[in-house]
């Protein structure tokens, strides 16, 4: 079975991804705060609001919101700078519970165990007027933005292996001016548990696949800020498009990516990823087909990748589907190290429909 070619020029710019996508991350929640200091007085209200619901739910003063019902639909790992992970999510936010969808939202991780936040308290080794420490946490941002008719919003996170509370909060913004008798605002909180890994041992790794609808090159690079609201572009210029159900059409192609890690810390690599596809029917799954190996080494890969260089192994993954008989699939895809002679196998799931 013959599968769609990689681009060169979307593997050059992929391989480049880890250098610059966490490092917008890293930056946007450090600059976090610094923004704070430039909201409006309504923006000031809305993030006090916000901070103090998810202090009160994770100290267990207070059950958490539902007036806007809050949906985690899912998240991806991929290994990012100085032994941290790049961690893009999608949430569901009900916008049929909104008045209108402007909105703050606010996101904060906690490690697992950790002890709640403590009251602020102000800074003993101030003079004069005393400003409080605001508590630091693994990752925390706070971000205003239009609720989109269907509701899916993505975001992401840099943190550090390990296990972690994620909380997102949402809440209708405040007017610039406060009217009398307006009701209360409408706010909805999630709490998500997940298990941040780590991706930098020697070990045969991947990250976690992405089964995607389109994978495709930007012209033009994005800027932080374009970086921050669509956090499934990768070095800023490799925009992939997670797909939300898994089906696919007998017409298109069924596209996957991810990344191999526990390579050589400098050169090529020497991988060859083997795919066999299963189709689930009445009687049980029966082996269906295989794709052509991708094979990455010195020979297929850019002149100038090298692992010295920061580059990463990504693979880009496409078939057509016009042989598949609409059902259901499972692919088995091997990764084998063909240095060590390491393999790792995984799978994945969708749909065909004609």
């Amino acid at each position: 079975m013959n599968t769609r070619r990689t681009l060169t020029a979307a593997l050059a710019v992929a391989s480049l991804a880890v250098l610059s996508h966490p490092v917008v991350a890293q930056q946007n929640n450090q600059q976090n705060r610094r923004e704070q200091e430039r909201r409006s007085q309504a923006e000031q209200r809305d993030i006090q609001a916000l901070v103090q619901m998810v202090d009160a739910v994770a100290a267990g003063k207070q059950p958490a919101p539902a007036d806007i019902p809050v949906t985690w639909v899912g998240n991806h790992f991929v290994r990012g700078a100085e032994g941290a992970t790049y961690v893009p999510f999608t949430v569901t936010i009900d916008a049929s519970k909104m008045a209108a969808p402007a909105t703050a939202l606010y996101v904060r991780a906690v490690a697992k165990g950790a002890a709640p936040a403590a009251e602020q308290k102000p800074d003993q080794n101030r003079r004069g007027n005393q400003q409080p420490q605001a508590p630091m946490y693994p990752w925390d941002d706070i971000q205003f933005l239009n609720v989109p008719a269907d509701g899916q919003v993505s975001r992401a996170m840099m943190l550090k292996p390990g296990e972690y509370d994620v909380f997102i909060a949402v809440k209708e913004r405040s007017p610039d001016q406060p009217q009398r008798n307006q009701p209360p605002a409408k706010s909805g909180l999630l709490r998500q548990s997940i298990t941040v890994p780590d991706y930098t041992g020697p070990q045969l790794a991947i990250s976690t696949p992405i089964v995607a609808t389109a994978v495709e090159p930007l012209q033009t690079p994005l800027s932080p800020e374009e970086q921050r609201t669509n956090p499934y572009t990768f070095g800023g210029a490799l925009r992939v498009v997670p797909s939300r159900d898994m089906k696919f059409k007998t017409s298109g192609e069924f596209l996957m990516v991810f990344w191999v890690y526990g390579q050589p810390a400098s050169g090529k690599p020497d991988v060859q990823i083997e795919y066999n596809f299963h189709h689930k029917t009445a009687e049980g799954e029966k082996y269906f087909n295989k794709a052509q190996p991708q094979v990455f080494n010195a020979s297929t890969l850019p002149p100038n990748f090298d692992f010295a260089a920061g580059h990463q192994l990504m693979s880009i993954f496409g078939v057509p589907l016009k042989s598949f008989p609409a059902g259901d699939y499972r692919v088995e895809f091997t990764v084998i190290d063909k240095r060590t002679g390491n393999k790792l196998t995984q799978n994945a799931t969708f749909t065909v429909e004609s």
